[in-house]
């Protein structure tokens, strides 16, 4: 069916909406490809529904191919399944919840987990029946507190999730396996630049996970990689190389000192190295030499609360996200004024590892960056008001809890894998696989009987593609400043066929070549619009992103119609005798 612009619902814009912050929300709404509704809520208008359909039918093709069998579950889900997994609570705020009339609660599904092991609970009983991998592609609802940046971060989006049920954990490596080597035909197909980087599983649990990043600078994600090796990785999962322990027997006994108007890190080294009684004799001090300690208020979901203190390097940040992934389902924040008049015990901008810990006076968890191992010496907080402590020595003026993995990662620091140097860039997730394990089978009794007779619990893997944001990744990789540039098996139409001036002419043989194209299996968009000038056809065309435009016009008189690559911007006359032959040749690539 040819797609005619004089009846097509499409109203291309020509400035870019208001709200929009990245290149694929200006242009996917400029083009007549998505309108919004509400934040974080988008209507798909025809070409862009087109495109949708055509990335979603390319995931399903890839998953019918790996041998995955596709089902279909209702958006609209009862509170009892989330309830047994805990996540009723767990997911807080981002749930949308609803009750009926009835008064029993329901939520809009985030994730369908609970729904899937217990539809393969009440089918299958024995190993027998296992290996076993079902998908949906589904309208998915998060109460996102910020969406941004158009269909990338919405309140509603569609997903494919899938999910593998083997009997033992070496079924769960070979399902894990096939996912990812399907998630890579997918995403090649789709056109898409993506790099595999080690992840957290997060709000999903598990072990092992990966994500798949398309990479662009408007990604919320920060990933490395190895200049050296082959290992990446979200920063989430950053492992931080853990330095031997020193020798720590001629170290000097910690001695405080006044250190007045140091508020930060920079003023404390300063006056260190400015003073002849602080400064080193080997070399000068650092804030590297520096142990900042933070401490948070975390909040459970149950809405219990608890201090936890965080020590790290001074010439570094703690990463809100990294904190809030390992931290997860559970949340944080810096501690506020109240917070301080609760624990008097701690002095603001002079904490000190000697006042944390649960053994301690305060009681207050006290974890520390895997940098900080037994034997390393630090200038930090006296827990007196313009006093720091010169000289403290892990394992022997303090000992810390544990450690915690939530120090910001730069570029440059040590790939954890080779002792590379690693490169820092963004990205957006597309696809996330995980090994979930036994969490959600444990939790709501999947088990089937194994060889010997006995039940065994069924272990599960987890794996979804983003199919809604796919079109906006996809978006972000593809456009230039005159608009969209689709790939082909995504793109509404294989070709954009453009009638220009006055005289009946060109209108017609247009109408010609379009309908040969079609009849020749090639998709078609046709602008046949009449009254609109040559100028405001070429620049929707270049708008819209059709990786083939065909221009009927001036030429026509000579015998020859004209043949543009959207991608490259190459132009070629055609003979119109030759042009279906050749404009065939372009499309079968």
């Amino acid at each position: 069916m040819i797609l005619r612009m004089s009846s097509l619902f499409l109203r291309t814009l020509r400035d870019d909406p208001a709200d929009a912050e990245v290149p694929s929300h200006r242009l996917l709404v400029r083009g007549g490809y998505v309108r919004r509704v509400a934040p974080g809520v988008f209507s798909w208008l025809p070409l862009g529904y087109l495109v949708y359909r055509n990335v979603e039918n390319i995931v399903r093709d890839e998953m019918d191919r790996a041998g995955f069998q596709e089902v279909h579950f209702p958006s609209l889900l009862p509170r009892e399944p989330y309830e047994q997994t805990n996540r009723w609570t767990e997911y807080g705020d981002n749930l949308f919840r609803l009750k009926d009339r009835r008064g029993s609660d329901y939520l809009l599904g985030p994730t369908h987990e609970e729904m899937f092991t217990l539809l393969v609970k009440g089918e299958y009983s024995s190993y027998k029946d296992l290996p076993l991998v079902i998908y949906q592609i589904q309208t998915k609802f998060r109460d996102e507190a910020r969406p941004r940046a158009g269909i990338l971060r919405g309140r509603e989006f569609v997903m494919k999730d899938s999910y593998s049920f083997d009997a033992d954990d070496a079924g769960l490596e070979r399902s894990y396996q096939r996912h990812r080597d399907a998630y890579i035909s997918c995403f090649t197909r789709l056109g898409l630049e993506f790099v595999v980087v080690s992840a957290m599983s997060g709000a999903m649990g598990g072990s092992a996970s990966e994500e798949f990043l398309a990479p662009t600078e408007v990604g919320e994600d920060t990933y490395v990689r190895c200049t050296s090796c082959d290992y990446a990785a979200n920063v989430e999962a950053v492992e931080t190389p853990v330095p031997p322990a020193r020798e720590y027997a001629d170290a000097p006994a910690a001695h405080a000192e006044q250190t007045p108007d140091t508020p930060t890190i920079e003023s404390l080294v300063a006056l260190s190295n400015g003073r002849a009684d602080l400064a080193r004799a080997d070399r000068a001090w650092t804030g590297a030499d520096t142990l900042k300690n933070v401490v948070f208020m975390v909040t459970e979901p149950d809405g219990a609360q608890h201090p936890l203190a965080v020590g790290l390097p001074g010439d570094r940040e703690v990463d809100m996200k990294r904190l809030e992934a390992v931290l997860h389902p559970a949340v944080a924040r810096p501690f506020e004024e109240g917070d301080f008049v609760a624990h008097p015990g701690l002095v603001k901008g002079y904490i000190g590892p000697q006042s944390l810990g649960r053994s301690s006076a305060s009681g207050i968890r006290f974890l520390v960056d895997p940098r900080v191992v037994t034997g390393t010496r630090w200038i930090t907080g006296a827990n007196v008001a313009g006093s720091h402590v010169y000289d403290l020595v892990c394992g022997r003026d303090f000992t810390p809890d544990g450690t915690i993995e939530v120090a910001e990662v730069r570029e440059g620091d040590t790939c954890p894998a080779c002792g590379g140097a690693l490169a820092l860039a963004r990205g957006i997730e597309i696809g996330h696989i995980f090994q979930l394990g036994r969490k959600y089978a444990d939790s709501l009794g999947l088990k089937v009987l194994d060889e010997n007779g006995e039940l065994v619990t069924v272990t599960m893997g987890s794996y979804g593609i983003g199919v809604s944001r796919a079109v906006a990744a996809i978006a972000e990789q593809s456009h230039d400043d005159k608009g969209l540039i689709w790939p082909r098996e995504v793109a509404p139409a294989d070709v954009h066929v453009i009638a220009t001036g006055k005289a009946d002419e060109p209108f017609e043989a247009a109408d010609r070549l379009a309908q040969d194209l079609d009849a020749a299996g090639v998709r078609v968009l046709l602008d046949d619009r009449r009254g609109v000038s040559p100028g405001v056809k070429f620049n929707d065309s270049e708008l819209l992103g059709v990786p083939t435009i065909v221009v009927v016009g001036k030429r026509l008189a000579e015998g020859f119609v004209e043949v543009k690559d959207r991608t490259t911007g190459d132009r070629e006359d055609v003979a119109v005798a030759t042009a279906l032959d050749r404009i065939r040749e372009i499309v079968a690539g």
